[in-house]
């Protein structure tokens, strides 16, 4: 696992905002916010997601993955709704690197979905792609 440092992790932060905003989606939307964070010691991980519970996060069940060595990481994301307010990311990204700092685990930044909840991607129905033989 690599870890980012806090100056690499607050640019990732401006540049994610600056290229949505220049996509065209509006600044004034709330978005679901995904903090991710990982370590391969389980009981670090937990203590990291009391601490962003504490900080009214919404903290997913962790997930366990194996790594390119064999060895087992562990991961969940802390989850914000916010709009994207470049100030309000930056203030995130520091509080949530500063939790990871502080109980020994790994954040490596934010993301988000843009796609419709409501959409079953990848779901193939017949109907839509048979010619109408009439």
């Amino acid at each position: 696992m690599v870890s980012l440092d806090l100056d690499e992790l607050r640019a990732q932060s401006r540049e994610t905002v600056a290229a949505m905003l220049a996509d065209g989606l509006p600044a004034d939307e709330d978005y679901v916010i995904e903090h991710h964070i990982a370590s391969t010691d389980f009981s670090k991980l937990e203590k990291a997601a009391v601490e962003l519970v504490k900080l009214n996060y919404h903290v997913d069940d962790a997930d366990e993955f194996e790594l390119d060595d064999g060895s087992r990481c562990f991961a969940f994301v802390a989850v914000a709704e916010c709009q994207l307010d470049e100030k309000l990311l930056d203030e995130q990204t520091c509080e949530v690197a500063e939790v990871a700092k502080t109980t020994g685990v790994e954040y490596d930044g934010w993301g988000t979905y843009l796609g419709d909840d409501d959409e079953d991607e990848g779901d193939f129905d017949e109907d839509d792609y048979l010619e109408d033989d009439n």
